[in-house]
């Protein structure tokens, strides 16, 4: 089995679940960057919900912001992107993580509960890396088209000759393919079934959404399938590459049609740059070109999102919001992400995204 390299953009997430109290934040000091000055800390409880997508970047975030704020404490419970959004519309949480923006009716609920317009903002770029386990293929190239059948259940063997024409050189065996996917409601299942709905249109006609709807195995959330590939030969999935990485997964490249491309920070970095904006002013909803043949751009990866209140009823909490999201959007932090398997916010993205947070009330 073996593993393939790096990453890259938007992600979050937590230390307990959602309300619970449980590691005491440690003492003020200097961490990822020095010490934070009085007015850049949030004090008392902050709780998040959503992607587990970001989980390992905000594990890392908090524990920094906490060392820099010793009055804060924030809890992420990485319930996915769906239950992080129902929880948001409903107040039961401050913030929600989510891989995929608010669509119109989760919008316009947002801005009744914030009695404000809810924005969406980019924090992590996870790229989304197909994950496989495969004793003796230490390099694996895969096309949109070979992904879709794979995940439709049409190539159900590793020796398939559709898989042995792009991938020559490789000693692949004739045993079964086993596809593990999220069973919950998931931003990354969204993510990656766009991919397959704008590189591969013609083999993936399914809609997009959070459910799944190919074929294989269900486990939930992005540990679940990690694991389950882990321990499965001839598994295969979709997953962030943060996952992947701790789970020791060989990492396919994907050929776009522009040549294979390896999953690293600066080859996600390429596709990130070219993200429109189709949010307005502070809402910073980004669109993706998933079917790019620009060499060397790594096609597969989400943007996660921090859903917030432009304006919170509660001033106090707004101001606690606005102080976790900009040291999260920090230089220092987003380098500090990038070791744990994400890549830092282009600047041309980093810009806009402090502006936002600025903006919060």
């Amino acid at each position: 089995m073996a593993a393939v390299s790096t990453l890259a953009l938007v992600g979050v997430l937590g230390l307990a679940a959602c309300g619970s109290d449980n590691a005491a934040p440690a003492a003020t000091g200097s961490a990822g960057g020095g010490s934070a000055a009085a007015g850049d800390c949030g004090t008392g409880t902050l709780n998040g919900e959503g992607s587990s997508a970001q989980k390992n970047a905000v594990d890392e975030v908090t524990r920094t912001y906490q060392q820099k704020c010793s009055g804060a404490r924030v809890n992420y419970n990485p319930t996915g992107s769906g239950a992080g959004i129902k929880q948001f519309n409903a107040g039961q949480v401050d913030f929600a993580g989510s891989d995929s923006v608010l669509k119109a009716d989760e919008a316009k609920t947002a801005e009744a509960q914030c009695k404000s317009p809810a924005w969406d903002i980019p924090m992590v770029t996870g790229p989304v890396a197909i994950g496989y386990n495969l004793e003796g293929v230490d390099k694996l190239v895969l096309t949109p088209a070979l992904l879709a059948d794979i995940f439709n259940g049409k190539i159900t063997t590793w020796n398939d000759p559709a898989i042995a024409a792009v991938n020559k050189d490789a000693k692949l065996p004739s045993s079964a393919i086993r596809v593990f996917f999220r069973s919950d409601e998931s931003g990354t299942t969204e993510n990656f079934t766009n991919y397959l709905a704008a590189a591969a249109a013609d083999k993936w006609t399914a809609k997009p959404a959070k459910k799944w709807t190919g074929k294989g195995e269900g486990k939930e959330k992005s540990a679940g399938v990690a694991t389950a590939v882990k321990s499965a030969p001839g598994g295969i999935t979709y997953v962030e590459w943060s996952y992947a990485k701790d789970n020791k997964l060989g990492i396919a490249q994907i050929d776009n049609g522009g040549g294979p491309v390896e999953l690293t920070g600066a080859n996600v970095g390429k596709a990130v740059e070219a993200a429109k904006q189709e949010g307005t002013g502070n809402d910073l909803k980004l669109k993706l070109d998933y079917a790019t043949k620009e060499a060397g751009a790594y096609p597969i990866l989400l943007i996660t999102y921090e859903i917030v209140c432009s304006k919170y009823p509660d001033a106090a909490k707004g101001k606690n919001v606005k102080a976790f999201l900009k040291h999260f959007a920090s230089a220092d932090s987003q380098k500090l992400i990038e070791q744990v398997g994400y890549a830092p916010l282009p600047k041309s993205v980093s810009d806009k995204v402090t502006t936002a947070i600025d903006a919060i009330q």
